[in-house]
């Protein structure tokens, strides 16, 4: 469920990267030869107009190979004016940015959904809210009973005495009140109201006291939502502020590569997502979208960065060739985009194999 989960969010944020390319190849009237989904080998494809469309095995990314645009093509006379080399630098550049400008707007239409819809947020003390599950411990009580995240506690209960919970202190202080009662919890979660049978275990963590617990964290949660008008700026403010701690982080965890002492076990893979967006999914539609949101926000910060066979390195170069008022040469491009996408892929298997080891 994870991993089907996860893909159809990689997907959608890697279909509409690349329609970014291609909108605005088409616009700036360049020859789009391939829309692909995925890297090869490839699955299947069909071919319209002088598009081929493919969906290749491999669902890591995505392309959009555009005529002329490695230098290294060779190219008709009647397709020269189309080709990439043949554009205006400033085309190019447009072409170039266009997935990351998707990927941002996606992000920035999700944060203003979700501040329409409503945003779960913890309540300051005194508000009213909705005692809801936030984690639930490996091997306890309650896990073993099969209370998801996101549910909301309704009420306890031991023997004659029953309580409606407002705190996590109150549940708390339930608990520990009945160390060796049978606890009835009555939950909500997605409209459906179940009540499980708890019996407190010191089994669960280390404590000093040998205290019982059921193996519950919570939180008082409330639904906040905002008007058309006021979405606006808390969608673009969440966005920029997002996308300004995702750039500080990945840029940290470079120049901490470069010296040696990155921490590897701190980054998640594919693997490691995927349990991140079944998490998030636990937690309703809401928390999904916003989870989702970041990843798009990841994407464009990585594909920002002026890395060969990344946008933003096709971007330097575009840069570069502006600047120098002269092509680069296309061979030494072609082998510094090779460099750069081996590099990628040697990352890529490095974070995977660590999702792997946490799995052990």
């Amino acid at each position: 469920m994870n991993a089907t989960l996860f893909l159809a969010v990689l997907f959608v944020l890697i279909l509409l990267h690349e329609l970014g390319h291609f909108l605005t190849a088409k616009w700036t009237k360049m020859k789009v030869e391939e829309f692909a989904i995925g890297f090869p080998p490839r699955l299947f494809s069909w071919r319209r107009d002088e598009t081929v469309f493919s969906f290749n095995i491999l669902p890591i990314g995505g392309f959009v190979r555009i005529l002329g645009e490695n230098g290294e093509d060779e190219i008709s006379a009647g397709d020269k004016a189309r080709s990439f080399a043949s554009r205006p630098r400033h085309h190019q550049a447009i072409v170039l940015v266009a997935g990351v400008v998707m990927n941002i707007l996606t992000a920035w239409l999700i944060f203003y959904a979700v501040s329409i819809i409503g945003q779960p947020t913890i309540a300051a003390e005194g508000e009213p809210a909705d005692l809801t599950v936030v984690g639930v411990l490996e091997g306890s009580p309650a896990e073993g009973a099969g209370i998801p995240l996101g549910a909301i506690v309704v009420s306890v209960g031991a023997g004659e005495e029953t309580r409606k919970l407002y705190t996590p202190t109150e549940l708390t202080e339930f608990v520990a009140n009945h160390q060796e009662d049978e606890i009835a919890l009555t939950y909500d979660y997605r409209n459906d109201t179940k009540t499980v049978a708890l019996t407190p275990s010191n089994d669960v963590v280390a404590s000093e006291t040998d205290r019982a617990v059921i193996g519950l964290s919570t939180a008082p949660v409330k639904v906040v939502k905002e008007g058309p008008l006021e979405a606006v700026w808390s969608a673009t403010q969440r966005t920029s502020d997002s996308f300004v701690a995702i750039t500080i982080g990945i840029f940290t965890l470079l120049s901490s590569a470069f010296t040696f002492s990155a921490d590897l076990s701190q980054v998640a893979g594919p693997i490691g997502i995927a349990s991140l967006v079944g998490d998030a999914a636990e937690f309703g539609i809401v928390s999904l979208l916003v989870f989702t949101a970041m990843i798009s926000l990841n994407l464009a910060v990585i594909n920002l960065l002026p890395i060969p066979a990344l946008d933003g390195g096709r971007l330097l170069f575009v840069i570069i060739e502006a600047i120098l008022r002269r092509p680069l040469n296309p061979v030494w491009m072609s082998r510094a985009n090779l460099l750069g996408f081996s590099l990628l892929i040697i990352l890529m298997i490095a974070v995977t194999y660590n999702d792997i080891v946490k799995l052990i």
